[in-house]
């Protein structure tokens, strides 16, 4: 134990992150302990779910904090091929939910989808902690270890653990509320608290323990968290009060054949992982695809239908504009912040807990400010927030490349500009996921519901391939990442993406024409209800959903 005289910036952060993770789980103890069915007005199922999640995010963003710079410090990829392997990791996170949503719909049902996604997450968190070979210098060398295959398998594993269990466990949210229960809203916003304590604690105590004690110790942290969430979960079942059950009786060998069908998509993963080509091959093939099937459905519809679809698409083509920026965050700009940000002692990794402390900050904030200019009648309309959410991101960029000032890399960027582009990101990002979700929800037709909050996250999935493609352009031709160049790189997307929220701005009034809403009424609100049980909630999908103008 150091002597608490020499502990640096650093270690005081990792300690008042573990105190407040002790004072998280005293809460929880004391839900627990109760014998009543409700605890705070809501199920005691709410905050079983609650825990479950945190711990499960815990896992997830510790690890994604680390992820980066192990591929980069441990495994000694380039900085650009490190970029391009951590997009070609997120993106496929976002795909996988599609799968073990619909698996979860037809057959396995929410609760089972989830207990068995936390086991192969849990897993895969465990084998992140198996190391191979120490002391090598020679890349060439280093990547010709057996042991490189046992962490591609970790990836896989956790990407599909993710997809069975990302989606499914927000909604049993919603089936612990009736439709017209006024406390949906209310249970949603403390299940996502639940997300960005859990996403702000793991990148604290995960990313410092990986990054002070040793690789395996973080990865390892990461995985007994998942353990934890899984432990919960089950020993929570009561309280659930028998939701997330199959829609009809399943036979146990269609059971196993499901989880079959599960752990064999982790080979096809495996390989995926891998070829980071394929992967952009499939993205373009299938997003083209799904676009020409939204078309072919739209034609078919009457007029403000279609023209609601037409809109749709128009914010989804938003999509992976703002996540292939946003998602910076957990590529170049953790490289950045690792190379030429003057830290003090704090570790990089730690920085990624800014935006779900941010989250929690920022979401009351501008959920209040969208309810009073509603009040007013002055509530911009969804493409004109998505707008304001391009703006935002493209001025975090610029902002930033101001306070670097030099491309010198002897000359440190000063922590605080980290700080002000996370507040710019995040609020950006407030402006537009709960917005473009809530979106999705209320123009979708009801028989397209599921494909087209399908087509907002594997859209999503796109942006996060985009941000390592970005990322690995940091890299340059040698692969190293230039400080001059990534400030250019950061100076140029940061005016092309005002640009663009210029031009959606212009549109916004023609979008809003599209969106029909002052018939949306006739609709009904059980159905809007039902669309958003469906959400997955995270750090990117605050989950606060204001209350939307009908006329």
């Amino acid at each position: 134990m150091k002597d608490m005289s020499l502990w640096t910036e650093g270690d005081w952060i990792g300690a008042i992150g573990a105190v407040f993770l002790f004072a998280v789980l005293a809460v929880g103890g004391i839900i627990a302990t109760r014998k009543s069915d409700e605890f705070a007005g809501h199920p005691r199922g709410l905050f079983v779910l609650f825990y479950a999640e945190m711990w499960e995010r815990f896992s997830y963003y510790g690890m994604r904090a680390l992820l980066i710079l192990y591929l980069v410090k441990f495994w000694l990829f380039s900085d650009g091929q490190s970029n391009l392997i951590y997009g070609a990791y997120t993106s496929l996170v976002y795909i996988t939910p599609v799968l073990g949503g619909y698996i979860a719909d037809r057959w396995l049902g929410q609760r089972k989808a989830v207990l068995f996604g936390g086991l192969v997450l849990a897993l895969g968190h465990l084998f992140m902690a198996y190391e191979g070979m120490h002391g090598i210098t020679d890349p060439a060398t280093k990547q010709a270890d057996p042991a490189l295959n046992v962490f591609w398998l970790a990836l896989a594993l956790i990407i599909v653990g993710s997809g069975f269990l990302k989606a499914n466990i927000s909604v049993i949210v919603g089936q612990l509320y009736k439709m017209t229960d006024t406390r949906r809203d209310a249970a949603y916003t403390i299940f996502y608290m639940g997300v960005n304590t859990g996403a702000a604690l793991g990148t604290i105590l995960v990313g410092y323990l990986g990054e002070t004690l040793g690789w395996s110790w973080g990865f390892g942290l990461a995985g007994i968290g998942m353990l934890l969430g899984l432990v919960i979960f089950v020993l929570g079942r009561p309280a659930l009060q028998g939701r997330g059950e199959p829609p009809k009786p399943l036979a146990k060998r269609g059971e196993f054949t499901l989880y079959g069908v599960g752990l064999a998509s982790v080979a096809v993963i495996w390989l995926l992982i891998q070829y980071v080509s394929v992967i952009q091959s499939l993205l373009v093939v299938s997003g083209i695809a799904m676009l020409l099937y939204t078309l072919y459905e739209a034609f078919k519809l009457p007029k403000e239908a279609r023209e609601r679809i037409f809109a749709i698409l128009f914010l989804i083509a938003l999509n992976p504009i703002f996540w292939g920026l946003f998602e910076q965050a957990g590529g170049s700009l953790s490289l950045y912040t690792d190379k030429f940000v003057d830290r003090g002692g704090v570790p990089t990794s730690l920085f990624q807990s800014i935006n779900p402390i941010y989250i929690v900050v920022f979401s009351p904030i501008i959920a209040g400010i969208w309810t009073v200019l509603g009040k007013k009648g002055l509530e911009p309309s969804a493409p004109a927030k998505f707008a304001l959410a391009l703006a935002q991101v493209g001025l975090g960029f610029l902002v930033f490349v101001w306070g670097a000032g030099t491309g010198d890399p002897a000359v440190m960027t000063s922590v605080l500009f980290v700080f002000l582009i996370y507040a710019l990101h995040t609020t950006g990002e407030l402006c537009l996921s709960p917005v473009g979700l809530s979106a999705m929800t209320r123009l979708a037709p009801l028989h397209l519901g599921s494909f087209i909050m399908g087509a907002w996250f594997y859209m999503t999935a796109v942006g996060n391939f985009v941000a390592g493609k970005i990322g690995e352009a940091t890299g340059g031709e040698s692969g190293t990442m230039d400080k001059a160049l990534t400030l250019a790189i950061y100076a140029k997307i940061g005016w092309i993406t005002l640009g663009v929220a210029v031009v959606v701005l212009a549109l916004s009034p023609i979008v809003r024409r599209w969106m029909h809403l002052d018939t949306l009424k006739d609709r009904g609100m059980d159905a809007d209800l039902a669309g958003r049980s469906g959400i997955g909630l995270e750090a990117q999908e605050a989950g606060v959903h204001p209350a939307m103008k009908t006329d």
